[in-house]
């Protein structure tokens, strides 16, 4: 039986917490930042904990079985 990949591409956008939740970068903040208010640029940066309903497709890709 060979080995199981990860998807590569999931492996650069998510990382974990100390707990084992799922951290992801916010969308909306990587161009065409000039229609965007301050406020909302600034909600967008840093990090978050990936919603419940996502977590099985993402750790799927992690192989995290």
């Amino acid at each position: 039986m060979p080995k199981v990949k990860t998807n590569s591409g999931a492996k650069k956008r998510f990382s974990f917490t100390g707990t084992g939740k799922i951290k992801r970068r916010h969308a909306f903040h990587s161009h065409i930042l000039t229609k965007k208010t301050k406020k909302q640029k600034r909600n967008l940066v840093g990090y978050t904990i990936l919603d419940g309903t996502n977590t099985k497709q993402v750790r799927d890709l992690l192989n995290l079985r």
